[in-house]
């Protein structure tokens, strides 16, 4: 498998790409093609499907929308999923050394990033396949069936177009980190101040519902929480709760005290935080509890509609109703949010079975991105000696550093694949806005792009200080 790149090296000349700056770029001239590809985005967010009616949609399927940043009916009902899914696909590969790269060698990095675009390119095709299969957007005839295809085709181009157009140098940051971003806080938004009436007779809106409750002299509970799993504000204030605990987590960590081997006056510290794996092990375990879903919901509408099927209602069974189609038992059913405060009181041990699955998947996701993804005590002490550094007090080798770190990393990360799950799980439960995974996402990505517009603003001024940055 080590030249498994160079399957990639005839077709990497017509793989389309967007060509990086041959200088530096300003910061403004970033933020305006930053600006310019949420626009694109937000746009493509409101333009419905042609050929079909937008129709509502299970809240099995929400929490995925969140991870992958797209909109049913629209032209991102697929979003940010196939490159996000490509991308883990091949990061994992990587990772386990099936493909072996180097990764200072730019022929082999331009190799790689065509591997990531081929890969995408088939996971547009496969998951748009599965959605028309599936019946997502209802019974549909072969031409429409293949206009669907088209459109979400182009529009998975697109998108993954405008994430390397900020990933080039050309934006800030990473595109499909803004796209997250914009879809979770359009949907806090949304679900805080819109005016459209919805089937209780109030307005969609937490926030202007409230105030029509006491308006209409309702009891003091119908003014905090609403049936039916329409915004209400213990939704809202659990949103901005889950917030300020997330800012707060994202502080917490353990410093280790470090020196340079060469500079005696250097003294430094290494951070480990309490989320040391951040929010990667409940992405994973969310991409696969929505990947389960929509296998499942296939199985269903092909071979047991009926749900008379003893081995196939293992998988999954579902209800079909106006409002969507809902599984009522088999793996699917629990792995699948409760969806409200409501159905959690009355469904209470799939509820509990739901939550500890969900911390139970984090958890043994976050033990094998420890490894996978470099953050292992082995390899934190290689980069720790490799940069010159030491711990004060040990050897300078790698066997009494890495004895030091595996006291803390293991421990650590166990605890943050619990805590990530059961913010995750607990948040749902409560109608958290945008969903507590939302809420993880949202807080550590606003706060990277907080650090590399600092980072922007200074070497701008400091043209000097890019190598130390570097």
């Amino acid at each position: 498998m080590g030249r498994f790149l160079e399957f990639f090296r005839p077709i990497s000349r017509f793989i389309p790409e967007v060509k990086q700056p041959e200088r530096k770029v300003s910061f403004n001239t970033r933020i305006m093609w930053t600006a310019l590809a949420l626009i694109v985005y937000l746009i493509m967010a409101e333009t419905n499907l042609y050929g079909i009616s937008k129709q509502v949609e299970s809240e099995s399927l929400a929490t995925m929308r969140v991870i992958f940043a797209s909109t049913h009916g629209t032209l991102l009902e697929l979003g940010i999923g196939p490159i996000v899914t490509a991308g883990l696909i091949i990061q994992l590969l990587a990772g386990s050394e099936i493909i072996q790269f180097d990764n200072s060698n730019p022929e082999d990095r331009a190799l790689f990033t065509t591997a990531s675009k081929v890969f995408s390119f088939i996971m547009i095709i496969v998951q748009a396949s599965l959605y028309i299969v599936s019946g997502a957007f209802g019974p549909v005839d072969f031409g429409v069936s293949l206009l669907l295809f088209g459109q979400l085709l182009a529009a998975g181009f697109v998108i993954m177009m405008l994430d390397e157009l900020v990933q080039k140098g050309w934006g800030i940051g990473s595109g499909i980190s803004l796209f997250i971003v914009a879809g979770i806080t359009k949907g806090i938004w949304w679900n805080s101040l819109s005016l459209f009436t919805v089937g209780d007779g109030k307005r969609l809106g937490a926030i202007p519902a409230f105030f029509e409750a006491i308006v209409k002299q309702e009891p003091i509970w119908s003014w905090f929480h609403r049936a039916g799993g329409f915004p209400d504000m213990i939704g809202l204030i659990t949103t901005v709760a889950v917030f300020a605990f997330v800012v707060y987590i994202e502080g917490m960590r353990i410093e280790l005290p470090i020196s340079h081997s060469m500079f005696r006056g250097y003294r430094g510290k290494m951070p480990i935080k309490l989320l040391y794996v951040s929010n990667i092990p409940v992405i994973l375990a969310y991409a696969l509890f929505a990947n389960f879903q929509m296998a499942g919901q296939l199985i269903w509408s092909k071979w047991n509609a009926g749900n008379s099927n003893t081995l196939l209602n293992l998988i999954a069974t579902y209800n079909q109703t106006s409002r969507g189609t809902y599984p009522t038992g088999g793996l699917v059913y629990y792995i699948s949010s409760p969806g409200s405060l409501d159905a959690v009181m009355q469904a209470p041990v799939r509820s509990l079975i739901y939550l500890c699955i969900v911390v139970a998947v984090c958890i043994v996701f976050s033990m094998t991105w420890l490894e996978i993804g470099g953050l292992g005590a082995a390899n934190m002490a290689d980069q720790l000696l490799g940069s010159g550094m030491q711990v004060p007090g040990f050897r300078r080798s790698r066997r009494p550093i890495e004895n030091l770190l595996n006291r803390y990393i293991p421990t650590i990360t166990i605890i943050s694949g619990f805590i990530v799950g059961l913010l995750a799980a607990f948040s749902e439960f409560f109608g958290v806005f945008g969903s507590g995974m939302g809420a993880l996402l949202c807080v550590s990505i606003l706060y990277q792009y907080y650090q590399t517009i600092v980072q922007e603003q200074v070497e701008d001024l400091y043209p000097f200080l890019r190598g130390a940055f570097r």
